[in-house]
């Protein structure tokens, strides 16, 4: 027997919904475990009854508000290549990347609650991440833009340590980021 399938939510009710999650992304991102589900229902404009309906305890928020940050910026990908050369997509794309990475560093304390509950927040992070690079190293590729020896796992390693190292600094991060597209064009 099947399970039936969820309804799509409201319009109301998923703008709701993602009015939470951006606000608690927010606030687990600048308090950790000190943000409160209060504080994050005004925020987001709702009620705290709102917050619960959507979210039944903190983890499953938390969870959602990692997941729906991580959504965003792989789902990026393919409308920044709609939108600008494939060097161009992929530069942008990483200074989203970083952003996503500040995020998630600020989420750290809340994350690891949740991993210690039994959750994983992580599961599928690093295909859907390299999932969102390979095509636009491909189309740089194609482009003869980028060179074709660099493998996507190499370019989120290097975008990664290139977040963690500069942490708040943002002009730093952006110079090390050019840097960084700067080695992937050389010898394209």
């Amino acid at each position: 027997m099947t399970e039936p399938k969820a309804r799509p939510l409201r319009a109301d009710a998923q703008r709701n919904r993602d009015q939470v999650l951006a606000a608690a992304a927010r606030a687990f991102a600048k308090c950790g475990l000190e943000a409160t589900l209060e504080g994050i229902a005004k925020d987001a404009g709702v009620g705290i009854g709102t917050l619960y309906r959507h979210f039944p305890t903190r983890e499953a928020l938390i969870e959602a508000a990692y997941r729906k940050e991580l959504a965003t910026v792989c789902e990026a990908a393919p409308d920044l290549l709609d939108k600008l050369p494939p060097a161009e997509a992929l530069r942008a794309w990483m200074d989203r990347f970083a952003d996503y990475l500040h995020t998630k560093m600020g989420m750290a304390d809340a994350l690891r609650a949740i991993i210690a509950a039994g959750a994983n927040p992580y599961d599928h992070s690093l295909e859907l991440l390299v999932g969102a690079i390979e095509p636009l190293l491909a189309a740089g590729i194609a482009s003869g833009e980028l060179r074709s020896d660099i493998s996507a796992d190499d370019v989120l390693m290097s975008l990664s340590g290139v977040a963690l190292a500069a942490g708040d600094r943002r002009d730093q991060a952006g110079r090390l980021l050019d840097l960084l597209l700067d080695g992937l064009r050389y010898g394209a």
